[in-house]
């Protein structure tokens, strides 16, 4: 069982919801990034989601893109992301990190040669949001022959073959993209992402993470009636840049705390 798949258990057994925040590794500066995920931790995340800095970003909103920027203007690449998961575990040995990012990246290094520098360094996962699953079931085979997850992106337009596909290659859970645009988008229709979920799990038995537009702990809540798991992002990257640098850990400790207090109500 992957750290991935035992977090959710865990989860399940407690009657909770997981909190996924996501940050952009070399944001605001290479040598915030393990502090960063220590204190997410320590506010209460359950699984960290760490992007891999990337120029041409498609999925992105304006936030995650300007973090993106921020980070590559110190050169930080898929090399030095795999040595901030390397360094953050010589602490922690439980939390999983799923790496989400492209495919240019994994295959400039070459998919074998990527899965077996990140079982080394302690990655859980990948989401690879150009990676469509039915054009990557031998890479999904080969994480999860080495213990990895290959996660998969679905969308209010996802078709039914879609999920199956999903089901079929997919591990560790589904991130279920709540609205049909960019990260950090607005209006979330609570009772449309329950029916897609509902119609989602005719199909996947993994646990269902939502994420894309959750911005504060009302928003959190009611998704985490409905998911398995909630993941926030871009209001994370924007509590960073109204933040000194020197108050950066606490500024987003303090706010996934208090997400995460929401879900547990």
């Amino acid at each position: 069982m992957s750290r991935i798949q035992a977090t959710f258990v865990a989860l399940a057994a407690q009657k909770k919801k997981g909190l996924i925040p996501f940050i952009t590794a070399g944001d605001p500066s290479p040598d915030l990034t393990v502090p960063l995920m220590h204190a997410l931790v320590a506010g209460g995340a359950d699984i960290l989601e760490l992007g891999v800095p990337f120029s041409d970003p498609m999925a992105e909103g304006p936030v995650i893109q300007r973090a993106c920027e921020r980070a590559l203007k110190f050169n930080v690449g898929l090399h030095d992301v795999l040595g901030y998961v390397r360094t953050f575990r010589q602490t922690n040995a439980t939390t999983p990190v799923v790496l989400m990012g492209y495919a240019n990246p994994i295959e400039r290094m070459g998919q074998d040669a990527f899965i077996a520098a990140a079982l080394e360094a302690g990655v859980d996962g990948t989401i690879v949001v150009d990676y469509p699953p039915e054009e990557c079931e031998e890479f999904g085979v080969a994480m999860q022959a080495a213990g990895l997850d290959p996660i998969f992106l679905l969308a209010p337009t996802s078709t039914e073959e879609r999920i199956m596909q999903v089901a079929k290659v997919g591990s560790g859970f589904s991130y279920y993209v709540s609205l049909k645009g960019v990260t950090g988008a607005a209006n979330i229709d609570i009772d449309e992402v329950s029916q897609r979920i509902a119609a989602i799990r005719q199909h996947i038995t993994l646990p269902i993470g939502v994420g894309f537009g959750i911005r504060d702990a009302a928003t959190a809540r009611a998704i985490g009636s409905v998911a398995d798991a909630v993941v926030i992002g871009s209001r994370i990257i924007q509590e960073l840049e109204n933040t000194p640098p020197e108050h950066a850990c606490a500024a987003v400790q303090t706010f996934i705390a208090g997400i995460r207090r929401a879900l547990d109500e």
